[in-house]
């Protein structure tokens, strides 16, 4: 059977685990982890991904991560492509270093962001790497040290869990020990790594009870969350498909957004397409990019081969653009 495509939406918040190949090790010392952190910070900075838990073991890791305007495709590829490139050439080897195709489970953050947050980071701890909650506290390769030093990553979103323990920093930070304390207790939790029903109703149990009770809920592997979450998630998934391929099978085309742009700036499709760097021409080239990523659906590097650009620059501009159609729909407003 096929693999379904990813699901993915701005704001969407998704559980990622990658695999090495074979289940290999991805990380063979200090060196590495330093580097795949360094990288990782890169990546979430540039893209304006939300970070909010993340744990490096031997041969694999885990992510949470919120998206922002770039999807979790686009940031994975750039976070792995990079980190497998400097690997293979310090390690002196070739071939591939991750499986093919990382788990990336989207998730009802309301009912699960405390729970992943939890089960990530306690993976270290899990895996014999560490001994004890003191000792993770302490541990460089797992975001649960960030939540006790402040600063230390910023790239890290810690802000934003602790408020959920408490309104101030001593008392969210007394409560989240409390809250990891009893996490070692439940022990392996395999209703947090994946998708479908029975994980996101808490096992077979829970679905058993929740039919008898004449409750039958959607699901879909690929999500995490209530009967209703998987609903609305699908349900956007499909319009938003929906939506492209009519644009693409009707009329719009690469071209014809660059003649729209045209009618909007006044600016010819020869400039936007060439380096030209004045200030009405890069806005052009912007509101360019962010047509051909939202309506036409192209990914950032198609859309920086059609324009000579790199993925960043296509990222920045597609950002820019947003901007700039905001400004001009409060002007026709």
């Amino acid at each position: 059977m096929p693999r379904k495509a990813r699901i993915d939406a701005p704001g969407a918040l998704h559980h990622v685990i990658v695999r090495g190949i074979e289940r290999r090790k991805i990380f063979l010392d200090d060196a590495d982890r330093d580097r795949f952190v360094e990288r990782l910070s890169v990546v979430i900075d540039e893209t304006q991904t939300a970070c909010f838990a993340w744990a490096l073991i031997p041969n694999h890791f885990h992510l949470l991560l919120r998206t922002g305007n770039v999807g979790v495709s686009r940031v994975m590829q750039r976070l792995l492509t990079g980190y497998a490139v400097t690997f293979n050439r310090r390690h002196r080897r070739q071939g591939h270093l991750f499986q093919n195709r990382y788990k990336s489970i989207l998730c009802q953050e309301d009912a699960y962001l405390l729970e992943l947050v939890r089960y990530i980071h306690l993976n270290p701890l899990r895996a014999g790497i560490v001994k004890s909650l003191s000792e993770l506290e302490n541990h460089p390769y797992c975001g649960y040290r960030s939540f006790f030093k402040t600063g230390e990553r910023p790239w890290q979103n810690t802000e934003y869990v602790l408020k959920q323990f408490g309104p101030t920093l001593s008392t969210s930070r007394r409560r989240l020990r409390a809250f990891m304390e009893k996490g070692v207790a439940q022990g392996r939790r395999d209703d947090l790594v994946g998708g479908g029903l029975i994980r996101s109703a808490g096992g077979w149990a829970a679905v058993q009870s929740l039919r008898k009770a004449g409750f039958f809920q959607k699901n879909d592997e690929r999500i995490l969350g209530d009967g209703g979450f998987v609903e609305r998630v699908l349900s956007r998934a499909n319009e938003d498909l929906d939506r492209r391929c009519r644009m693409r099978a009707q009329w719009l085309t690469f071209e014809s957004i660059l003649d729209r742009v045209k009618e909007l700036t006044s600016v010819d499709p020869e400039l936007i397409l060439s380096k030209d760097r004045r200030r009405e021409t890069v806005r052009a080239r912007s509101l360019a990019c962010c047509f051909a990523a939202e309506e036409l659906g192209l990914t950032q590097p198609e859309i920086g081969l059609k324009l000579g650009m790199t993925q960043a620059a296509v990222s920045i501009s597609i950002r820019r653009g947003k901007q700039f159609a905001l400004e001009l729909e409060r002007r026709s407003g």
